[in-house]
């Protein structure tokens, strides 16, 4: 059986994002994740009596990521450590969440530009929480394929050899190894 989500709210979709805007879909998202039965509970052990204080920095941070603001000050990565009973059908309930939001709200081409770095963001969370063997569920690396910009490479650029599984960058980094 497949899971039911709660639809997004049916608004006018903007062709380029501004800070209201931005606004709007953080604080329609989040709203979307305190009603979901799997991710509600695990921001309102985390956020409780703090969405206040949260939701601005989401705000902040979209638009740093999405309009270039450099405005946002903070480690996603440290932010999201500590949490706790964080699984991986959470990284993709919340990708479903959001993207689903952000389409609703935006034209495809500045769709795109939350959902790449949204993709990319989680995997690095995922790889980060789980380990570097940690295998990205396939439909987060379809998406990301989908909507990433497709770079052709040029003649004059080295090309770097394919990654190892459990190797974070694509050559090993100089100094021990992980056999010693």
């Amino acid at each position: 059986m497949k899971p039911s989500f709660p639809a997004a709210p049916v608004v006018e979709r903007a062709a380029e994002p501004d800070e209201a805007n931005i606004r709007e879909l953080v604080y329609g998202f989040y709203d979307r994740v305190r009603a979901d039965p799997l991710l509600g509970p695990v921001f309102d052990a985390t956020l409780a009596g703090r969405w206040d204080d949260h939701l601005p920095k989401m705000c902040t941070f979209w638009a740093s990521l999405v309009l270039g603001a450099k405005q946002y000050r903070g480690n996603v990565q440290q932010a999201h450590q500590p949490l706790e009973g964080i699984e991986p059908q959470h990284f993709s309930r919340w990708l479903y969440l959001f993207l689903d939001t952000v389409e609703s709200r935006y034209e495809p081409a500045a769709a795109v530009r939350f959902m790449e770095p949204a993709l990319r963001i989680a995997q690095s969370l995922q790889l980060s929480r789980f380990g570097w063997d940690y295998k990205i569920p396939v439909e987060q690396q379809a998406l990301l394929e989908r909507v990433a910009p497709k770079r052709t490479p040029c003649d004059d650029e080295p090309q770097l050899p394919a990654r190892p599984a459990g190797e974070p960058f694509p050559t090993r980094i100089i100094g021990r190894s992980r056999d010693e």
